[in-house]
């Protein structure tokens, strides 16, 4: 099977399949678990965590990227993952996957059926591009100079633009410090990777205005004539950005290709007793 997200690998661990990559999908940071979800038999404690929001507080159990990393170590250790990082891009030639790095071919691989959960660099395998293909999840990393020192961990807006904020506390900062900084995930059409109304500067000035909006204010900074207190402003700076496509599953493929339309909750519920063969490994950890 093609694919390195979370899902493919819970397909590939289930159905016991070698699995096969070319860009290893590592889930978003502060993508979780749903905490009511029994991760025992991954060794796994899904404990809740509770995320201080401006309405009700989000509860949510153990980071999808601990899972992710748990599974692929799992695959790896019964072979399952025969290329890991050594493939750069693949092709199909009607009769078998061809696999290479950036020089040359380094494995062709047969097959009868081949589960596809989709990946950039995989050339000739669908019969037809995906029909919505223009859609990008955008992460930019805020970095708070001025006004990090809050209780707020997630604000959702009503807009594609700047859609969630997660708080964290800074990476910048050795040690525990209650400093924090945001990363913004937005939803943008192609054609807004480019606009300045959706760059980076822009990102900066919208979060700002959403957490104004909401009555957060920068450091303390006195009385003013009249007896009011005064604030700083929040002052920013832009980390990075990074964007990928938004996966769909709207595509035409082969005969011998099967798209899997299972979700990453169904897979979790079936995976108890696949996993009791591991407890000698797990039982390490």
């Amino acid at each position: 099977m093609i694919g390195s997200s979370l899902s493919a690998f819970l397909f590939a661990y289930k159905n016991q399949i070698p699995i096969f990559f070319t860009i290893p999908r590592r889930p978003f940071r502060f993508d979780y678990i749903d905490h009511n979800v029994d991760l025992s038999f991954l060794k796994l404690e899904n404990t809740k965590k509770t995320l201080k929001t401006f309405d009700a507080d989000k509860i949510v159990g153990t980071p999808k990227e601990m899972v992710w990393e748990r599974i692929l170590f799992l695959l790896s250790l019964h072979g399952k993952v025969p290329l890991l990082n050594l493939c750069k891009s693949m092709r199909y030639n009607n009769e078998a996957l061809i696999f290479a790095n950036e020089y040359s071919k380094i494995a062709e691989v047969s097959f009868e059926r081949c589960h596809f959960f989709g990946d950039d660099n995989c050339h000739k395998l669908l019969s037809k591009e995906k029909i919505d293909n223009s859609k990008y999840i955008c992460y930019d990393w805020i970095a708070f100079n001025r006004g990090g020192k809050h209780e707020i961990d997630f604000i959702e807006t009503d807009d594609d633009f700047v859609k969630y904020i997660w708080f964290f506390p800074s990476d910048r900062i050795d040690g525990n410090t209650s400093v924090k900084d945001a990363c913004v995930v937005s939803y943008l059409e192609e054609e807004h990777l480019l606009d300045f109304d959706y760059s980076e500067t822009m990102v900066r000035f919208k979060t700002i205005y959403e957490m104004e909006k909401r009555g957060m204010k920068g450091k303390f900074n006195g009385y003013g004539p009249n007896g009011n207190p005064k604030y700083y402003k929040f002052r920013t700076t832009h980390i990075t950005r990074r964007t990928e496509k938004e996966s769909t599953k709207n595509a035409t493929t082969e005969s011998a290709i099967e798209i899997p339309l299972c979700s990453e909750e169904d897979l979790l519920k079936d995976l108890s007793s696949r996993s009791v063969a591991n407890d000698r490994f797990l039982s390490k950890l």
